[in-house]
């Protein structure tokens, strides 16, 4: 089997309709479709929901679920609030500035940019209390391929120590980054 894409992401939503139009006005995404039903095809049970779905972009669709009868939201109390998030690339630091000033103005507060030396990110929560995260590509040449071949030893590691392995340490000590230096002993 070969996954193809993500055919969609869902989650809760309070109320579908300001849900579509801050990910269509805020973020630029296309209201594509909705499904309601009084009872859930899967399990029969009788639960009337409304599904939203937009598109993010390059065949990548984000959905909500409204649920009028069912408990008010909450979100996991043990994990803390910046882990679980939605992750957007922009084209650009342009686009990813632009987008910060058009949230502040309407209100939202915005946290960063932030760098993350790869990329460089910034941070809000949609009306849901969904933490959203937009990110621009900052790398340089190598820099990817390095960390793909790290990859499986950092993981190695950090089953054994639960301590963050040396093996990138250029990624967060603000050393440069030096291709032949990473890729010359290859």
């Amino acid at each position: 089997m070969a996954i193809k894409r993500i055919h969609h992401v869902a989650y809760r939503c309070n109320d579908a309709k300001e849900t579509v139009e801050f990910y269509r006005d805020m973020l630029g995404m296309d209201f594509q479709l909705a499904i309601a039903e009084n009872e859930v095809p899967s399990t029969k049970a009788p639960d009337p929901y409304m599904h939203v779905f937009l598109d993010a972009g390059q065949g990548n669709v984000l959905a909500f679920f409204e649920l009028p009868n069912s408990p008010k939201m909450g979100r996991d109390v043990n994990t803390p609030e910046w882990v679980q998030h939605i992750a957007f690339e922009v084209e650009s630091m342009d686009e990813l500035l632009a987008t910060k000033t058009k949230l502040e103005d309407a209100g939202i507060e915005v946290l960063g940019p932030v760098n993350h030396t790869i990329f460089k990110s910034i941070y809000f929560f949609d009306p849901n209390g969904h933490r959203m995260e937009l990110a621009a590509q900052t790398a340089k040449p190598g820099m990817m391929s390095e960390l793909k071949r790290v990859a499986p030893a950092m993981l190695d590691e950090w089953a054994i120590t639960k301590k963050a392995p040396n093996h990138a340490a250029w990624l967060h000590n603000g050393a440069d980054f030096d291709e032949k230096s990473f890729l010359g002993d290859k």
